[in-house]
């Protein structure tokens, strides 16, 4: 994911922590509605990217706030425990 730190920095500035909490459950509502309504084919591609594009940038924006080595560390350790799923297939 590229480096957005300054923007990342000034939404929080100019909104704080509490919205910006709220904006990435918000955002992660729409990406399960969209999806929900591909799979029935109401919407296109291009809804889901855009919605999927609204997640990743709260994600990057919600790394930024709790740390992106803590990020990095926990999701390593998810890799680990899904290779050990996929080994047991």
């Amino acid at each position: 994911m590229k480096n957005h730190e300054e923007i990342y920095r000034a939404t929080l500035e100019k909104w704080g922590r509490e919205a910006q909490y709220d904006q990435a459950v918000e955002e992660c509502a729409e990406l399960i509605a969209v999806l929900k309504h591909y799979r029935r084919g109401k919407v296109d591609e291009d809804a889901v990217l855009s919605e999927l594009a609204d997640v990743a940038l709260m994600v990057g924006q919600l790394s930024f706030m709790f740390g992106p080595d803590k990020v990095d560390r926990a999701v390593e350790e998810k890799i680990v425990k899904l290779r050990g799923l996929l080994d047991e297939v």
